[in-house]
């Protein structure tokens, strides 16, 4: 059995690129803060727990990422990388180092706080909602009497399609009573 000390601690990959950090994409926090403070963090045998940045882990729909990679003990123990999203709180900060502090993942279980940030690498991005239709369109009809810009489009197409059509119908006749005369 490997002891707490042997192997190695935890280790953390921080998305700082793209979007995850900037204040374009999450306005409000302090970024450089925050990696300092994922930096700060120690496990039980008091060993610092690496942090490498990342420019871009792919889901930057949960901007700001965090990958937790087991320590040796909980590779062993079967814990296998916990990806979080949406790190843009001190309390998760908190509740991430007190996991790492614990043991992290295959050692202690994932704190409740932090459940509902658990992502992964091959997260899909949601689909945003439709708005629901109006009831004139659900009818049948349009409200007071206006087209939507693609039925408009829809009509306008149908109608160059067929005055190209007569164009060249037009364009052959000519041609075939030229070649009469």
């Amino acid at each position: 059995m490997v002891s707490a000390i042997d192997g190695t601690p935890c280790k953390l990959t921080v998305c700082r690129g793209c979007c995850c950090g900037t204040r374009k994409k999450v306005p409000g926090v302090d970024h450089k803060a925050q990696l300092a403070r994922l930096s700060a963090i120690d496990d039980h045998a008091a060993r610092r727990v690496p942090v490498r940045t990342s420019k871009c882990l792919g889901i930057c729909f949960e901007a700001n990422v965090v990958v937790v990679q087991p320590s040796r003990q909980g590779r062993a123990a079967g814990g296998n990388p916990v990806w979080l999203g949406r790190m843009t709180e001190d309390h998760l900060l908190e509740a991430l180092d007190d996991w790492i502090f614990d043991g992290g993942p295959g050692i202690a279980p994932l704190p409740a706080l932090l459940e509902e940030h658990v992502t992964s690498k091959d997260a899909k991005k949601p689909k945003k909602r439709k708005k629901s239709k109006k009831k004139s369109e659900l009818s049948g009809g349009t409200e007071s009497g206006k087209k939507s810009k693609k039925d408009k489009k829809d009509k306008k197409d149908k109608k160059d399609k067929k005055d190209k059509k007569r164009a060249r119908k037009a364009e052959k006749k000519k041609k075939e009573e030229a070649g009469r005369t």
